[in-house]
């Protein structure tokens, strides 16, 4: 066995890293990945794809969850079809991962799409959401671009579905009965323009539009609709709520 090993002492250390180093490459001997205890899937909203939820896609990640973010078509069907389409296609994402619980964290329209779906289905394992700007009362902007006559050949069935009138879906769908958590924006840095809220809102979602009987926690921060998916404020509160079942209203500064 000492004739197999080198003489040169200097060069043991090197031997032995090499060693390792086989050892840890080596597909039999590696330790297997430990199995995440939640998927978290992301659905996007209206007119925008998987790269907007992308950075808080590698937040979760980093903070030890596995994640399923998937694009869906937001302009081309109705809600109920675009909520068999998303939770779906996150749904088959998360399996290989066989996580005990299954998160959501959604912006704008991706909220409604979980509401809706859970009408025609159950999730195993559903545990916690969280839904960034959604326009849980129906959305006044949604109203207002609906209105535009000469915009209507380009206007998405679910631009509609998302207001407050007869097709409105989030009207339909009554109290959520799962542990929700909802992140309003107050941050309306577009000012009073045309289809904007009269109300305290991000620019496009008034903040009493985004609540809905049988939410667990509510808070309001300081962000925009269009890139509060990319706020440190918004992915800390995500994090701690999908952790305690709460968000940490100390941390929020009252001005």
């Amino acid at each position: 066995m000492c004739d197999v090993l080198p003489q040169d002492t200097h060069h043991v250390p090197v031997f032995r890293l090499l060693i390792i180093t086989l050892l840890l490459a080596s597909p039999a001997l590696a330790k297997p990945p430990l199995k995440p205890d939640a998927c978290v899937i992301l659905l996007h909203g209206l007119w925008r794809t998987e790269l907007s939820m992308k950075w808080l896609q590698w937040e979760l990640e980093e903070a030890g969850f596995a994640t399923a973010n998937p694009t869906y078509p937001s302009l081309r069907y109705p809600i109920e079809e675009l909520a068999r389409r998303g939770v779906g296609q996150g749904l088959r994402e998360c399996a290989p991962h066989q996580a005990a619980e299954i998160h959501f964290v959604t912006h704008s329209l991706g909220g409604i799409l979980v509401r809706q779906y859970l009408t025609r289905a159950d999730i195993p394992g559903l545990s916690r959401v969280v839904m960034l700007g959604p326009p849980n009362q129906g959305s006044q902007a949604a109203d207002y671009v609906y209105s535009l006559e000469f915009l209507r050949p380009l206007t998405p069935d679910a631009i509609e579905q998302l207001g407050t009138g007869e097709r409105s879906v989030p009207h339909r769908l009554g109290p959520v009965d799962f542990e929700l958590g909802i992140i309003a924006g107050t941050a309306n840095r577009g000012g009073p323009l045309p289809g904007t809220p009269a109300q305290a809102s991000d620019g496009t979602v008034a903040v009493e539009e985004t609540v809905v009987p049988g939410m667990l926690d509510f808070i309001e921060l300081p962000v925009g609709h269009t890139f509060m998916m990319w706020s440190p404020a918004v992915r800390d509160q995500v994090l701690h709520f999908l952790r305690e079942g709460r968000f940490d209203h100390s941390a929020v500064t009252t001005p």
